[in-house]
């Protein structure tokens, strides 16, 4: 006999689970969330950083040996 769940049942079952994950385990949620904050603020800022041409190699150890 094959039993099946209805997708409003699986739906509610799933936010059960992840509401009971966040009360749970606060502190892993919020570490996780201002770890990718900080990732996404790094990629903005390079994103912004590349606007100008890149500097040749040659160019810079030219100027490391002076």
């Amino acid at each position: 006999m094959e039993t099946a769940i209805g997708d409003a049942k699986t739906k509610e079952i799933m936010k059960q689970a992840i509401l009971e994950l966040l009360q749970d385990r606060q502190s892993e949620f919020r570490r996780m969330i201002l770890d990718a904050m900080e990732e996404i603020g790094l990629a903005n800022a390079i994103r912004e950083g590349r606007q100008n041409d890149f500097v040749d190699e040659e160019e810079i150890m030219a100027i490391l040996e002076e």
